[in-house]
């Protein structure tokens, strides 16, 4: 007699390619009722082989998206030399991922929720690092561009689906420190593409480099597709415009969700900032950095795994909203840290900010999950929709402030907008309390 897959049982870890979702009933694809999710499967819980090979699978995607969308951030002085353009067109190589990131996030969602949530991860993984690897051999700036820009389209497949996957599949008690695993990953990645870029540039050159990140990439795709276990709890539906433009509106009428989208966007803009202009400081006068030794900084990001792990567990225990507030918070002392001109200082500020804006984006990340009911994957696209535009129009924005007041000019900005997302964790503390939820 065929009996349903028992929790971390052999059989479940012999067929990883199968998800759940990849294969909707009749009725989802005529538009009918969505199949139901099998009642007696137990959701992920901490500890258990499942949760833990999810953990990893998903720590793969978030390491190969980061470092994917960031590989070229140490090597845009290289770019400006090798294509002929200035600094700000040379930032256009992270930008336009971002932009087109943002803007895919939301389609990417919808086929996720008729497709399956693995099967969309998978093929973003693989498209984004072929991608990679392409504009590597770009002969001119704008084919090296339009790259980059598909590559933006292709990775909006894996932020918004994780999350989605993550609330689905993960018990309440165990989603705080499974999401800031997964975003705890990022920070890896976004670390490991630049430090990686940096040091195969120096021996390689630069297309060598950025071959080797999608490389890498394809590998960790690899391993995904090997660790996911299958979805438990997706239940396909049909693309249907009008049931997405409710689930749409569903997703921006609960206030609590705006201002988690609002928190996304003034935190992300404020972190970039910082990344984008820190460099141009430090290679001139009184610090000279050089490249190798301004790659180091992007260790930092380190910091940033170890403190959206411990957020994600703290704000199950105390609440979610005082963690975000806390954590921007801590990015905001940073902020102020940087303006003292002694390094340590600079350095020490730096690694504030990376502390306390991973822990703040890993609980609000994770509190999207929480509030959207049933339209997860609408709310966590619209989530990562107001995080890259944060990235690609805030983290512009502050190069306005570097040219007209220099660093003292760019930390302010940024302590505005970190002061600004604190207050929205608040603003949404005390909506959460009125409503008597935890």
């Amino acid at each position: 007699m065929l009996r349903p897959y028992d929790a971390d049982t052999a059989a479940d870890v012999a067929a990883p390619s199968l998800d759940a979702g990849s294969l909707p009933d009749a009725a989802g694809l005529a538009g009918g009722p969505a199949a139901p999710a099998a009642p007696d499967l137990p959701r992920n819980r901490v500890g258990s082989a499942r949760y833990v090979r999810a953990s990893l699978a998903l720590f793969l995607a978030g390491f190969a998206t980061f470092s994917l969308l960031y590989c070229p951030q140490p090597l845009l002085p290289t770019l400006s030399r090798a294509f002929a353009v200035d600094a700000a067109a040379a930032s256009l190589s992270i930008s336009v991922v971002t932009t087109f990131l943002a803007l895919s996030i939301v389609g990417a969602a919808t086929l996720s929720d008729r497709k399956g949530r693995r099967s969309v991860m998978l093929l973003s993984l693989l498209l984004a690092s072929g991608l990679n690897a392409v504009a590597a051999f770009a002969p001119s700036w704008p084919l090296f561009l339009a790259a980059r820009a598909l590559e933006g389209v292709a990775l909006g497949g894996v932020p918004a689906v994780a999350m989605t996957y993550l609330a689905e599949e993960t018990e309440a008690g165990g989603l705080g420190l499974a999401m800031g695993i997964y975003v705890g990953a990022t920070a890896v990645g976004g670390m490991g593409g630049r430090v990686i870029t940096g040091l195969v540039a120096e021996h390689a050159g630069w297309r060598a480099a950025v071959a080797t990140i999608g490389v890498l990439g394809l590998v960790d795709a690899l391993g995904f597709v090997l660790l996911l276990p299958p979805s438990r709890h997706f239940r396909p539906r049909a693309v249907d415009l009008r049931t997405q433009a409710r689930a749409f509106r569903a997703a921006v009428a609960d206030r609590r969700l705006l201002l988690v989208y609002a928190f996304a966007f003034l935190a992300m803009g404020g972190f970039v900032a910082v990344y984008n202009y820190a460099g141009y400081r430090l290679e001139a006068p009184p610090y000279s950095l050089d490249q190798a030794q301004e790659g180091l900084i992007f260790t930092l990001y380190l910091l940033g795994t170890l403190s959206s792990t411990l957020a994600g567990t703290l704000a199950d225990r105390i609440g979610r909203a005082p963690v975000m507030a806390l954590g921007l918070g801590v990015a905001l002392v940073g902020a102020a840290a940087t303006v003292f001109a002694p390094l340590a200082a600079v350095v020490f500020g730096i690694a504030l900010v990376t502390v306390g804006f991973f822990a703040g984006h890993g609980v609000a990340s994770g509190t999207v999950g929480v509030f959207a009911g049933g339209d997860k994957a609408q709310a966590a696209s619209l989530y990562l929709l107001s995080y890259y535009a944060g990235s690609s129009v805030l983290g512009t924005v502050g190069g306005v402030f570097w040219s007209a007041g220099g660093w003292p000019g760019v930390a302010g900005f940024v302590a505005a907008l970190f002061a600004g997302a604190a207050a929205l964790a608040g603003a949404l503390h005390r909506r959460v309390r009125a409503q008597g939820r935890a």
